[in-house]
């Protein structure tokens, strides 16, 4: 046989570990609120649609199944409805320090109306 072959290498002793998450339930109607994250988060969404308002009035549709990143810091506001009949289940990742803050409140961004969310408006 010719080429060259593959070259296997012990396994190594530390493994690295997986980030533990929160499971998030939003209930049909539900709004979070203008918030950002100190951190990044991966989440999937386990079951419903999550409609996400991003900082620049941008919308994103998460159904079951797909998987999206809210990137860290203040410049990432965003606020995410449950704007179905069935609660919205989330697998977010990593998860922070237990008394730790998930998110960060923040007013609604500069021209945010009652049409993106008629309680969290600007």
């Amino acid at each position: 046989m010719g080429g060259q072959q593959a070259t296997v290498r012990p396994a190594r002793a530390r493994i690295a570990r997986i980030p533990r998450g929160r499971e998030i339930v939003m209930a049909p109607g539900s709004c979070t609120g203008w918030h950002y994250h100190r951190v990044r988060l991966d989440a999937v969404v386990l079951a419903g649609t999550l409609t996400r308002v991003l900082h620049d009035r941008t919308v994103e549709v998460h159904t079951t199944g797909t998987r999206f990143v809210e990137p860290a810091g203040s410049g990432h506001v965003h606020l995410g409805h449950n704007l179905g009949t069935e609660p919205v289940v989330l697998y977010v990742t990593p998860a922070l320090p237990e008394r730790a803050p998930f998110s960060i409140p923040v007013p609604a961004p500069c021209g945010a109306t009652p049409a993106v969310c008629r309680e969290h408006a600007g």
